[in-house]
């Protein structure tokens, strides 16, 4: 039997005290399950951002997707998790990734490591994490033991097998940098290809994951061929790859069409790849409300 659907937020621009909690509340009312924070240099800091979340609201759980884990030391990040979790009343769920954008590393004055090096801190970061929580006098403690729920993000052979073996959310971003760090939009057969070989590297898990997708664009229409360009192009931060229309439409990270037609293509989604934790960007949080409405309970 299918997991019932699951939907996040993620919020992108930084505000000031009450316009940030106005907009957690809103999340909280549109029905949003999961409110979360990415970790970018032009973006909100993640940790204090999801400890006035968790002030505002009562529900939603609380996530970071996903941390540069290059950005962070493990014994820190232990710390920065531990406390936040007993601040956020064990709400927080950690995502974390191996980054991708070299500039924030340069500005940061930080390493950025080849791709394999980038993997090996992930790993690094996960293990020691579950070190330090697993001995008697590291404090602070999580709430949530052994820890909060762990996410990873990442398309890779490499970080789908950490995935397997650590995370209890695999994420899919649906696409992979190009040499600027732009993310370059998986066919829907290519991510058949991803989500396959992290199952095969899952196989032997005693209890499978809860598999994660990121949505870039939601435009609610009645016309979706007329809409599908104009839509992909107002997303300056990602790379469309030269496509024909009927891919395009079929791109798995993007819901162009009415509420049923969306809330259709995210079942037709959960059973193909899997897919039952559905994360949409800020700028969508309000259009793709009815779309939770319509799915509530699935």
């Amino acid at each position: 039997m299918a997991r019932p659907f699951r939907f996040g937020v993620t919020l992108l621009t930084p505000a000031a005290s009450g316009q940030w909690r106005e907009k957690c509340r809103t999340a909280e009312m549109l029905g949003y399950d999961v409110i979360t924070v990415a970790d970018h240099l032009n973006r909100p800091a993640p940790f204090p951002a999801l400890v006035a979340a968790a002030d505002a609201t009562e529900r939603p759980r609380l996530g970071t997707y996903v941390l540069d884990s290059g950005f962070w030391n493990p014994t820190l990040l232990a710390r920065e998790v531990a406390t936040t979790d007993q601040l956020t009343g064990g709400r927080l769920e950690l995502g974390l990734g191996t980054g991708y954008l070299k500039w924030e590393h340069d500005a940061a004055g930080l390493p950025f490591g080849t791709p394999g090096e980038r993997v090996t801190h992930l790993q690094r970061t996960i293990d020691e994490l579950d070190r330090l929580y697993g001995l008697d006098d590291f404090v602070p403690q999580p709430l949530q033991r052994p820890r909060p729920p762990l996410l990873v993000g990442g398309n890779g052979d490499r970080v789908l097998k950490l995935t397997a073996r650590h995370a209890e959310i695999a994420s899919f971003t649906g696409g992979r940098a190009d040499p600027t760090g732009k993310p370059i939009m998986l066919t829907a057969a290519q991510l058949d290809e991803r989500v396959a070989a992290y199952q095969r590297f899952a196989a032997d898990r005693a209890e499978p994951a809860e598999l994660n997708l990121l949505i870039y664009t939601v435009v609610v229409t009645d016309n979706r061929r007329a809409a599908l360009r104009p839509s992909l192009d107002t997303m300056p931060y990602l790379t469309i790859p030269d496509l024909t229309e009927d891919e395009a439409l079929e791109l798995p990270t993007s819901l162009i069409g009415t509420v049923r037609q969306m809330a259709d293509q995210l079942r037709a989604q959960r059973e193909r790849y899997g897919f039952t934790y559905i994360t949409v960007v800020e700028p969508a949080m309000e259009a793709f409300a009815p779309v939770i409405e319509e799915l509530r309970g699935e």
